[in-house]
């Protein structure tokens, strides 16, 4: 087994492999890297991943960045856990549900939300950037919650995108959005991973919570 290290921020999309590794129960050094702090921006992390975001897993010296990337390493590590989906349809799920949250529900709707200088350096239209989050943002969670009508996003079994999904359930809570009251089937699923062991563990360890689900 390589050595494992986790560079993560409390409650960003890190999130997400930080509750993989303790759900493989997987020795690692999880190194917190705040990005209100800063941390992101020091010239230390700009050598480890120029593009200066998280997560970046490494495995001994080989350095991963991209969630779906990591989170395929790490289903790799540990096959018999199948955390990539069990059959060939289920790994093309999961993989297509890994892209769409990264690529368009993380970058599109929560980037214009939080990070409209990534959409233009035109300082003017930020706040038309930033205005277009909340219009985009409940479609894409309505879409989420359409699809989970049952306890796992893929298959019958604990996937990485299982654990992606908490961190959108979780932000859509930290924006003001009753995610219980609004997205009966979320709040359902985000309930019961709540109350999974590498789910607690890993919001007691980044000192974060949930906020608000049943």
């Amino acid at each position: 087994m390589p050595a494992i290290r986790l560079w993560y921020s409390p409650g960003a999309c890190s999130f997400a492999p930080h509750v993989l590794l303790n759900e493989l129960g997987l020795a690692f050094e999880p190194v917190r890297v705040p990005i209100r702090e800063g941390a992101l921006q020091t010239e230390e992390f700009g050598r480890l991943n120029p593009k200066r975001r998280v997560p970046v897993l490494a495995l001994d010296r080989e350095v991963i960045t991209e969630l779906p990337a990591i989170a395929t390493a790490l289903s790799l590590l540990a096959p018999e856990r199948h955390l990539m989906g069990r059959s060939l349809i289920d790994q093309a799920r999961a993989y297509e549900w890994m892209n769409w949250l990264s690529g368009t529900v993380h970058a599109q709707g929560f980037g214009c939300l939080w990070r409209p200088q990534r959409f233009s350096d035109d300082a003017s239209v930020h706040d038309s950037i930033t205005a277009k989050g909340p219009k985009t943002i409940p479609d894409y969670l309505a879409t989420i919650d359409a699809k989970l009508t049952a306890p796992h996003a893929v298959g019958d079994g604990f996937t990485a995108v299982d654990a992606f999904l908490l961190v959108f359930y979780r932000w859509g809570n930290v924006i003001g959005i009753d995610m219980p009251g609004t997205y009966a089937n979320y709040a359902r699923f985000a309930g019961a991973l709540a109350r999974r062991a590498s789910v607690l563990k890993t919001l007691q360890a980044e000192g974060i919570r949930l906020e608000g689900a049943t």
